[in-house]
């Protein structure tokens, strides 16, 4: 991940993430959702069934701000941002995200706000959608 011509981040085996912070979202929410995606098992064993996690397989995070997640297209032409949390709000909430993944795993990040370019490689079959409303068990 590069902005300006400056290396920012990069990993070998693991997982992009792209992270969207709403409105409505707490301390609380993206330490539970951390922890959700460190115990996601994605990574596949020595018998090809799905039953290693991130730690497991050694691999690190990338991690990316993306606040045009949010994006409502519902009307006109011109996409809406209304839901995301604001940068104020948003900053110290990727950053709190972020400290709660490298507990357990290596993770490299973007620069929050600035425009970056991130070279992907889909290694695999899995692309995630983690949603706090829908994926966090009360």
């Amino acid at each position: 991940m590069r902005s300006d011509g400056e290396l920012l981040g990069e990993i070998g085996i693991g997982a992009a993430v792209l992270v969207g912070i709403g409105a409505d979202d707490t301390p609380a929410i993206v330490e539970r959702m951390a922890d959700k995606l460190i115990g996601l098992r994605y990574f596949e064993d020595a018998d090809g069934r799905t039953n290693l996690g991130i730690a497991d397989q050694g691999g690190a995070l990338l991690v990316v701000s993306q606040f045009t997640l949010y994006a409502d297209l519902r009307r006109g032409r011109r996409p809406g941002f209304t839901a995301a949390a604001l940068p104020e709000v948003a900053t110290p909430l990727v950053h709190r995200f972020v400290e709660r993944l490298r507990q357990a795993v290596q993770v490299e990040t973007g620069r929050f706000g600035s425009e970056m370019a991130v070279e992907l490689v889909n290694d695999g079959p899995f692309t995630l959608v983690i949603d706090s409303e829908r994926d966090l068990a009360p």
